[in-house]
């Protein structure tokens, strides 16, 4: 199995990895599709958290998924799994500790509640390697907004968890990111009603959801149609997967 459930009462942790850096791939997506829409039909489920097996939460989706033939049915696949996360009304959370990158920032940033480890490194790198993140700049735009969370999707640079603190990147630092989400759950969401969380989560978010609808698809356009069908973005992609620096033509 690509994940493991960990019930906690009405907190189930979704500890996901497969391999080195737990990449997410396509598979891998596919099983959470099915563990969330599971859940959902449990009535007393008040929070879904994700948290990485190891020392890293994620370093990104599938690079080999992002190839030109791949790349349509990659990103449908995940932001299929967005739409569904939105769609159920369950309020979730992320536990992140060591590097959470691209696909893994995005999964994360999407969540409600985002707690961090002092050791933690987040960036969305997709830009280096000629490509960019279309979930990435919505989950951006709303947490971070404005200039700054534009930044961090056209330079690709990481940043420390404190910076991602004060960025409001991530809710709470804290040692034990799982222990503070725990601790966060029992607090505020425990002694409410299930059902009433999740349509009070549903219009909170609201807004948040329509541009998944109404943004992201102009994004995929762009990605498929534009980026795509550039020599650099191809090449950035094969540079990664053949281990070699790339070379740019600028077009």
């Amino acid at each position: 199995m690509s994940f493991e459930l960990v019930r906690e009462g009405g907190l189930v942790w979704l500890e996901f990895g497969a391999g080195r850096g737990n990449v997410l791939d396509a598979a891998q997506i596919d099983a959470l599709a099915a563990a969330v829409q599971a859940l959902a039909q449990e009535e007393e489920v008040r929070c879904l958290a994700f948290t990485g097996r190891g020392r890293d939460f994620c370093w990104g989706a599938s690079v080999p998924e992002h190839q030109k033939e791949q790349a349509p049915q990659m990103l449908a696949t995940f932001h299929a799994f967005f739409r569904l996360l939105e769609g159920v009304g369950i309020p979730t959370a992320a536990a992140v500790s060591g590097r959470c990158l691209g696909g893994g920032l995005e999964l994360a940033a999407w969540c409600g509640r985002v707690t961090a480890s002092p050791d933690a490194q987040l960036a969305l790198p997709e830009i280096k390697l000629a490509v960019f993140p279309p979930l990435g700049t919505l989950a951006l735009d709303w947490r971070v907004g404005g200039a700054a969370g534009a930044e961090l999707v056209y330079t690709g640079r990481t940043v420390s968890a404190a910076e991602a603190r004060a960025l409001g990147l991530v809710d709470e630092v804290a040692e034990d990111p799982r222990h503070a989400v725990r601790r966060w759950y029992e607090e505020h969401l425990a002694p409410l009603s299930a059902s009433s969380l999740r349509y009070a989560w549903r219009a909170a978010r609201a807004r948040l959801a329509r541009r998944l609808d109404d943004e992201l698809p102009a994004l995929e356009r762009l990605y498929l149609d534009g980026l795509m069908a550039t020599f650099d973005a191809n090449e950035g992609i094969e540079a990664y997967l053949q281990k070699r620096p790339a070379r740019y033509q600028h077009r």
